[in-house]
């Protein structure tokens, strides 16, 4: 496949085996969108912050769609793969352990997260997924062998996300082998103060000592 690196940031902690934060915009945002709510997360981490390599009408996102919540699978699929590809190449050069990465995804970037939990199911260490959508009509089997930790948030009054479609999706990552915490939230799409502190408390529970 042929793929292309990925535009990014990376902040080392310093600390030898430290857990990476890998951050995942939303449509039309950037590498730089994220990095500030990371510090509602404490220290002690790597923050790696990728921007995607698709472009909607001047947009940043990390897969095309055929229309509004209607995705293109095949190029899912494909920016998924790339997304793994680069991943254990920035791991090289920048020297982190690629098998300490937890996806911070909001929207779209939840969405590619997602379809990395399904896809590449011995990759993650941890997700926190903020207004996912299920990543594809027909999920791929899955069999968890490690512990790996997914952190769900949805928008009560969301109306671009299918609610139902969401816990489905919830469920069908806890029977492959997840630990899954969803949660639905009196919010929209746009992120809420509840998020923040429901995704801290979920982080400093599983990631911090």
């Amino acid at each position: 496949m042929d793929f292309t690196p990925l535009k990014y940031i990376y902040r080392p902690d310093g600390i030898p085996d430290a857990n990476t934060l890998l951050l995942l915009h939303g449509t039309g945002g950037n590498e730089e969108d994220l990095i500030p709510l990371t510090s509602e997360y404490g220290d002690g981490f790597n923050i790696l912050s990728v921007r995607g390599n698709v472009l909607e009408h001047g947009m940043p996102r990390f897969f095309r769609r055929l229309g509004m919540s209607i995705f293109d699978e095949e190029d899912l699929t494909f920016r998924t793969h790339e997304l793994a590809n680069f991943l254990i190449e920035v791991a090289k050069k920048e020297g982190f352990d690629s098998s300490k990465l937890i996806a911070y995804g909001y929207s779209n970037g939840a969405n590619i997260a997602g379809a990395l939990l399904l896809l590449y199911p011995v990759f993650l260490k941890g997700a926190i997924l903020l207004r996912p959508m299920k990543p594809f009509q027909v999920l791929p089997q899955i069999s968890l062998k490690h512990q790996s930790y997914v952190f769900l948030s949805s928008g009560r009054t969301d109306g671009t996300v299918n609610i139902v479609h969401v816990k489905e999706f919830a469920e069908y990552l806890q029977e492959g082998g997840y630990t899954v915490e969803s949660y639905l939230v009196d919010a929209g799409h746009n992120l809420s103060k509840e998020d923040i502190a429901l995704s801290v408390a979920w982080y400093t529970q599983h990631f911090t000592e």
